[in-house]
């Protein structure tokens, strides 16, 4: 059982991969020690008020927990769903996240991101909770995300949403049941129809 201040601190740091100077407080322990830690190089800081085991790896993903952390009800989305998902060639520049109407954008001064705001089934409909570096991360699903493609060409490119519909079909990723499902909360069935006739032909 840890017994010290610094101990905990580090019993933290390895179940949960960040800790948050608010989760130390939490925990009755003075921010101090979170200075110390970071002065011996046990611990680095990676954000403001967030931490992690100095040398622990950063996945490819770094950028999805931290987005999460700072926007636990957001859904990552589009371009970077398709990123995570391991579905096509894009590299955004940028973490597409969706949060629902009539909430504050999170911001990040490490990650730029790209804001889109929904409401109702487009938002509510298949969302998956992953886990990474120790952080809960809503993600669209693939189904909702080729959905959300074409409901967002016009920010994506037509050209992402058909070679994402063709790898994924080609792939087995998601079930026409699945894809109707979110066409239907994304309200882009008639659009999405040729599309799919021509793919499964």
């Amino acid at each position: 059982m840890p017994t010290t201040d610094r101990e905990r601190l580090q019993g933290l740091a390895r179940r949960r991969g960040v800790i948050t100077a608010r989760a130390a407080r939490r925990q009755a322990i003075h921010s101090q020690q979170l200075t110390r830690l970071v002065a011996d190089g046990t611990l680095e800081r990676i954000a403001r008020g967030h931490y992690r085991l100095a040398g622990r790896p950063i996945t490819e993903h770094h950028a999805l927990a931290m987005t999460a952390r700072a926007a636990p009800r957001g859904v990552i989305c589009l371009l970077s769903a398709l990123g995570y998902h391991g579905i096509g060639t894009q590299l955004p520049a940028a973490v597409w996240i969706a949060i629902e109407r009539g909430t504050r954008a999170p911001r990040l001064a490490q990650v730029p991101l790209q804001v889109i705001r929904s409401t109702g089934a487009a938002f509510a409909e298949g969302i998956e909770i992953h886990r990474i570096e120790g952080e809960t991360v809503r993600v669209f699903g693939v189904a909702k995300t080729l959905a959300d493609l074409f409901k967002h060409r016009s920010k994506v490119g037509i050209d992402v949403a058909i070679e994402a519909l063709r790898e994924a079909w080609r792939r087995k990723m998601f079930t026409m049941e699945a894809l109707d499902r979110a066409a239907r909360a994304c309200r882009v069935e008639r659009v999405m129809r040729p599309y799919v006739e021509a793919v499964v032909a």
